[in-house]
């Protein structure tokens, strides 16, 4: 299973730390990892993976409400969903 997280939000300390260590607590792996800062917007863009198959509705939950915490918004989305966009 490989899935595109992305995440945008104000910019503060602590939200790579953060949302990385939810990635980890769902049994996620981050393959590539790329963030910036525009103006005083923090956005970061993660490509995850996981040998386990993975619900996606529980996942996105998990995120949407981790992200509150953190004043962001998070999204995952399956890897799968940008192939085929491709390959038409």
């Amino acid at each position: 299973m490989k899935a595109i997280i992305t995440v945008v939000g104000k910019d503060k300390s602590g939200i790579v730390a953060g949302v990385s260590g939810k990635i980890a607590e769902l049994g996620l792996n981050i393959d590539d990892i790329s963030q910036t800062v525009l103006d005083e917007y923090f956005t970061m863009m993660a490509i995850v993976s996981s040998d386990k198959k993975q619900d996606f509705t529980y996942l996105r939950n998990e995120f949407e409400a981790f992200g509150q915490t953190l004043n962001v918004k998070i999204n995952i989305q399956s890897a799968a969903i940008f192939e085929a966009m491709y390959n038409i």
